[in-house]
């Protein structure tokens, strides 16, 4: 479960943006009727579902992109070599290549909520932080500022007894690796708790692996078969065999450096469809379904596992080769759930209705006059009411957040007659 997330000066985010998955307090009717958007962990409302909304280059993507990074960060970091620098770009202006860039995230692990944080530039890591609470009340599990001093004793401060040795861990901890990822690696409790949570609880893409998705299709054929018939789809079966064939791998002698290709055996997954036309006449998935079939079907056996299984999913452009429809339709798989999550990107105006999100389920990028990119909820207008109409007064620029486009008819006629 995440509770709140902030980036700084990454890409086109200059100051600090919030995504704030913890429901604001309003007791309007149509809020009131949208009580399954949102669940309850101890004393908060939390969110299930939030779209972003923007213009092409507004920054959308790059607020998806620096999560990412950063979450990748605490899973990669320990593999980091010195010389290495770090795969992103702060804000390009104004002198913001020298400030660091910041990452903070509030979430839940093994029911236990923890707040992490870090701050670095691109070659190296500047501080990092990480309290929980245990007991409801907040505590200091460690506390990393290489500012201090080149001892390891200065720059780190922990609480005894929460990581054992944390001192090893340290000394073995470059300026290029979290603390969180060298101490994951090294077997420490709680650093695992964290990693797995972004391992497997916080999905940063759809995309499964061939692996994954035998694992994925043998656990929810039937809960994929209902969810693409409500889909529209005219499947009425599917079955998977696995067939063995010959494959070209490269093969590198160290000792002679002669590299040779060789005939493998290796196994792949095929599937089979069948329709309701004639539920006797077989197709083969791969190359007699449509491109949008073949996406959709995994697409929905990703989703599946993390809605049943109360993940988190950050999703850039949802509804790239998605019909408007299917995006409603996982939007309401989310908010249906007990307690899984969806932060996404999209242009889907259709989903800007006060029926179907709550105004904090809404939020807005623009690209300021700094180039710099701000991210708001529709929450944030106070004077906007229940009964107004979203999408139309998105689409008029109510909210900023849209194109300026010049389509008078002088500007299309120079553009396409001009030699």
């Amino acid at each position: 479960m995440i509770s709140e997330i902030r980036v700084s000066n990454m890409f086109s985010i200059k100051n600090e943006i919030v995504l704030n998955m913890v429901a604001g307090s309003s007791k309007s009717k149509k809020t009131m009727e949208l009580q399954s958007n949102t669940f309850t962990y101890r004393d908060e409302n939390i969110l299930k579902s939030v779209a972003i909304y923007g213009a092409n280059a507004s920054g959308k993507s790059n607020i998806v992109k620096a999560i990412t990074f950063c979450c990748a960060m605490v899973l990669n970091s320990h593999n980091n070599n010195e010389g290495l620098l770090f795969n992103f770009k702060p804000f390009k202006f104004e002198g913001y290549a020298n400030k660091p860039s910041t990452f903070f995230i509030r979430f839940v692990a093994e029911e236990i909520e923890y707040e992490y944080s870090f701050s670095m530039n691109t070659k190296e890591i500047i501080t990092e932080e990480l309290y929980y609470y245990p007991n409801g009340r907040r505590a200091k599990v460690f506390i990393r500022d290489e500012r201090k001093s080149k001892n390891k004793q200065k720059i780190y401060s922990f609480t005894s007894g929460i990581i054992k040795r944390p001192m090893d861990v340290a000394e073995n901890t470059s300026r290029k690796t979290l603390f969180i990822s060298r101490a994951s690696q090294m077997d420490r409790e709680i650093a695992k708790e964290i990693y797995s949570f972004f391992s497997n609880s916080f999905i940063f893409n759809n995309l499964i692996d061939a692996r994954t998705l035998e694992t994925l299709f043998v656990t929810y054929r039937l809960v994929l078969l209902a969810a693409l018939q409500t889909a529209d789809s005219d499947i009425v079966d599917i079955k998977m065999r696995k067939e063995k064939g010959k494959a070209k791998q490269l093969f590198a002698d160290m000792t002679s450096n002669i590299a040779s290709i060789k005939d493998v055996e290796q196994e792949s997954i095929k599937f089979t469809t069948y329709h309701k036309r004639d539920p006797s006449v077989a197709f083969d998935f791969d190359t007699e379904e449509s491109d949008g079939t073949k996406n959709m079907f995994r697409i929905m056996l990703s989703v599946l596992d993390i809605v049943r299984n109360g993940k988190a999913l950050l999703w850039d452009e949802i509804d790239r080769s998605l019909h408007s429809k299917i995006v409603e339709y996982i939007f309401d798989l989310f908010n249906n759930s007990k307690a899984a999550q969806l932060i996404c990107t999209t242009h889907n105006t259709n989903l800007l209705n006060l029926r179907k999100l709550r105004k904090d389920q809404i939020y807005f990028v623009n690209k300021k006059e700094d180039a710099s990119s701000d991210l708001y909820s529709l929450f944030d207008y106070k004077d906007f009411r229940d009964t107004m109409d979203v999408e139309k007064a998105y689409l008029q620029g109510r909210f900023d957040a849209i194109p300026y486009i010049d389509d008078s008819e002088s500007n299309i006629k120079s553009l396409i007659d001009n030699e």
